[in-house]
């Protein structure tokens, strides 16, 4: 499908990264306020509304359990992949509780293995996952902002790093030996790929 899916948490909000026109728009529990009191009414509200208090009144809404196998970020997600998004952006879904930021950042990799693409948007950094492919990063900040590149999963191979002050080059990586961390930006065009496996790509944006 085309278009984007938005998706609000209850982490911490990034002011710059806001629904474009085109978005479908979902409200993780406490993401709800935060797009409602910057005036965006979302299409769907999802969740058990643990964060909010108690569930807002609006007509589209897919009320959970507290108790469910599922986090609210992915009921989110799955709603996207359920309507054909195959491209997401989430604010608000880092910044809280560790645990809730660690599944996120598996969420990643859940919207990789389902051949789609997910960026996660903090004050000071961002996250994706790749699976079976390659990414290029454009980045529009100063040389020397630290990413860091994990492998997800077990091993990753035929990593390659160009464009950063470490590279590799056909190299497997594994997710009990994180030779991926603190690597640098060393020219302002980075790709970052992997044939066989799963990458989580985590990189500096603030100042």
């Amino acid at each position: 499908m085309n278009g984007r899916c938005y998706i609000a948490g209850a982490g911490e909000f990034v002011e710059n990264v806001l629904p474009e026109d085109g978005d479908y728009i979902i409200a993780a529990d406490g993401g709800y306020l935060a797009l409602t009191s910057r005036g965006i009414i979302p299409d769907l509200v999802v969740g058990d509304f643990d964060s909010l208090g108690e569930a807002p009144d609006f007509p589209n809404m897919i009320h959970c359990p507290v108790e469910k196998d599922d986090t609210d970020m992915m009921i989110a997600v799955k709603s996207g992949l359920e309507r054909g998004y195959n491209l997401f952006a989430i604010n608000g879904g880092l910044g809280g509780r560790l645990d809730q930021t660690v599944a996120n950042i598996q969420i990643l990799a859940y919207i990789a293995e389902n051949e789609s693409f997910g960026t996660l948007f903090g004050l000071d950094v961002n996250i994706i996952a790749v699976k079976n492919g390659e990414v290029e990063l454009s980045v529009d900040t100063t040389k020397g902002k630290r990413v860091s590149v994990f492998s997800h999963g077990g091993k990753a191979e035929s990593v390659t790093l160009k464009g950063l002050k470490y590279p590799l080059d056909n190299a497997t990586m594994t997710d009990i030996y994180p030779i991926g961390v603190s690597n640098e930006f060393a020219e302002e065009d980075v790709i970052i790929s992997v044939n066989n496996g799963t990458l989580i790509i985590i990189w500096e944006t603030g100042g």
